[in-house]
């Protein structure tokens, strides 16, 4: 005779929540996850964060089809009691279901190859102009150019962590390096890191690590009470030096995404020269320098320390609009504190996230951002396929009675400075005391 079944109840399982004790539940079934956590490809902070839950649409979204049959080894024996699913889910993984069997998620189209090709013309047109133009207009150009090819080379690298841009992992591997570590000196594997907790605590302002820029910028006076960040594990002070900046943050905000790049820098450095586990750490370090190599010679070659700075303003000011981008997609939308939820995912990546209207046209601009609705619900789907899927996602929310919010970029831009400009009204209002600390906690607090 088969064994009855051994239940464990949903408060029981958030019992399990801890480092070194971590459950999660994939449709009704428990898994022990404690020590796979560290060898988990996509770090360790989505399993922390969705621990002691139901976390089956969580694992449908990063997860191929391939990757249900290594779930069995970590089965510990329970079933979730009361187990049931919401008609959001059930219509959400309907979905993927059928997006699976149209082949969408393996179906990456000609946009890689046609990105790869205009990366290496900007970045040949942008050398060539430096070494062999005397003209400073010339120069000025160049270093503009520059910043575009690491706006598209930063699209390979956002894409290239979803999924396999390239036809073998190891290709997409050289890709992620070539793109990301070599050609921008960002290390993928921060990236990785930072935008993984992004997507699973989509909007948590202590959770969520793309909405931690204290102090220069706040979303939300929630900011206020000084909140500890869950992703850098350290508490960001809003003191006297946080509410100045904060104040004027809706006049700020563009400059400050001017140089957000050296943010990037300081942030991949930081993590490689850490002692977190870094994967392929001497790769991602030997990408680094490649970059710090090849990028501070070519910058050498200009005729005079005024041009060499122009350059590389115009280099980072260029790129800021990328920086600007990925801003508009959260700041405008709805937050909240505390970790994520494993039961309303649907509703938190659709309430989270803002759509950027645009014609097709368009698309390469916008790198697949416009459509963030659609690749926080399905973060394996290549861009090329994110304008196909929307009607079916927009009607899905419309069925739910859930927002699905899209508006056009300079709307977005109007939003954000909106947000920010009301964050600012309360931070300059004197009736809300802030602590006494007058020390200037922005080395001590990341964003």
């Amino acid at each position: 005779m088969a064994e009855p079944k051994k239940y464990i109840t949903p408060d029981e399982l958030k019992n399990h929540n801890k480092p070194g004790d971590l459950w999660i539940s994939v449709q009704g079934k428990v898994y022990d996850v404690s020590d796979w956590v560290k060898n988990h490809p996509g770090g360790d902070l989505p399993l922390l964060s969705l621990s002691g839950q139901d976390a089956t649409d969580a694992f449908v979204a990063f997860h191929p089809g391939t990757a249900w049959q290594f779930l069995g080894k970590f089965f510990n024996g329970y079933h979730l009691k009361d187990f049931a699913v919401s008609e959001v889910s059930k219509d959400y993984r309907k979905l993927v279901y059928e997006f699976s069997n149209m082949g969408l998620f393996e179906k990456k189209g000609h946009g890689v190859f046609m990105a790869m090709c205009l990366m290496a013309m900007l970045f040949a047109v942008s050398v060539y102009g430096v070494l062999c133009y005397n003209s400073i207009w010339v120069h000025l150009v160049c270093g503009g150019l520059m910043g575009f090819l690491w706006i598209q080379s930063g699209w390979i690298g956002h894409d290239s962590g979803h999924y396999e841009v390239m036809m073998t992992p190891g290709f997409n591997r050289f890709a992620q390096i070539l793109t990301g570590n070599c050609l921008t000196g960002i290390s993928i594997a921060w990236w990785k890191w930072n935008h993984n907790a992004h997507h699973i605590a989509c909007n948590s302002l202590d959770f969520d690590p793309d909405l931690q820029h204290m102090p220069f910028f706040v979303v939300s006076s929630k900011f206020f009470s000084s909140l500890t960040s869950r992703f850098y594990d350290r508490k960001m002070n809003f003191d006297s030096a946080a509410r100045f900046l904060v104040s004027y943050q809706h006049w700020t905000f563009y400059p400050v995404m001017c140089f957000a790049r050296i943010n990037l820098f300081a942030q991949s450095v930081t993590l490689l020269l850490s002692r977190r586990r870094v994967p392929n750490r001497v790769q991602e370090i030997f990408g680094v320098l490649v970059f710090w190599t090849w990028y501070p010679l070519l910058v050498s070659c200009l005729p005079n320390w005024g041009e060499r700075i122009m350059f590389v303003i115009a280099s980072f000011v260029v790129t800021g609009i990328q920086h600007v981008q990925f801003c508009l997609n959260h700041f405008s939308s709805s937050v909240y504190v505390g970790p994520p939820s494993g039961n309303d995912w649907f509703e938190k990546q659709t309430g989270g996230s803002l759509d950027i209207s645009c014609p097709p046209w368009m698309d390469w601009f916008h790198g697949g951002l416009q459509f963030q609705i659609e690749h926080h619900l399905f973060p394996r789907l290549p861009r090329c396929h994110l304008r196909k899927i929307s009607p079916f996602v927009k009607e899905l929310c419309k069925k739910h009675g859930l927002s699905y919010n899209s508006v056009s970029f300079w709307k977005a831009n109007a939003l954000t400075i909106s947000t920010l400009q009301n964050a600012a009204l309360l931070a300059q209002d004197l009736k809300n005391p802030v602590p006494k600390n007058l020390v200037w906690q922005a080395v001590n607090t990341h964003g």
